[in-house]
């Protein structure tokens, strides 16, 4: 495997475990729990960054999300459109996200899944190809998966923080 792959593969399966974590064994009413009315709860977090990484990695590889592809916006059934990523979300939107361990923890896992399928198989000079033209400068292949492990890290980390929180009340 190409050195690249294999650093973009280890930051990927890092992130897998922070997710776990986070989650597992946790209720419903845990998943949900808000530090304030503000706040944005574990279960939106981690849907959340899922739902960036599904978007951003399915647009570079040119496949069909998972949230579509495998059923998971109908397991879900949230009362949003399924393009929702949670980006821009207002608090009644991140309210309306719900989930338990087990879909949260398949969706992700899913995800992730295709995710290392598709850096397993990239090498350094694919880093540099061009991604989306719509910035200045335009943006790399390398740098918007960067942007994906960084998004996703910091979501898991405050999802961690809740999380300790939620077990000190």
């Amino acid at each position: 495997m190409d050195k690249a792959a294999e650093l973009l593969t280890d930051a990927f399966e890092r992130i897998g475990g922070m997710v776990r974590d986070a989650i597992e064994g946790l209720t419903g009413d845990e998943l949900s729990f808000r530090v304030d009315d503000g706040a944005n709860p574990i279960v939106w977090l981690i849907w959340h960054l899922t739902r960036v990484q599904d978007d951003h990695v399915a647009s570079v590889a040119g496949t069909e999300q998972v949230w579509t592809s495998g059923g998971w916006a109908d397991r879900f059934g949230l009362p949003l459109a399924v393009s929702e990523t949670g980006y821009g979300h207002r608090d009644e939107q991140v309210a309306a996200v719900s989930a338990d361990v087990e879909n949260l923890l398949g969706y992700y896992e899913a995800v992730e899944q295709v995710t290392l399928e598709y850096v397993r198989g990239l090498t350094a000079d694919d880093l540099d190809r061009i991604v989306d033209e719509r910035w200045t400068p335009p943006v790399t292949l390398g740098a918007r998966l960067v942007s994906v492990i960084v998004d996703d890290v910091s979501h898991a980390a405050q999802a961690a923080y809740v999380r300790g929180i939620v077990e000190r009340r």
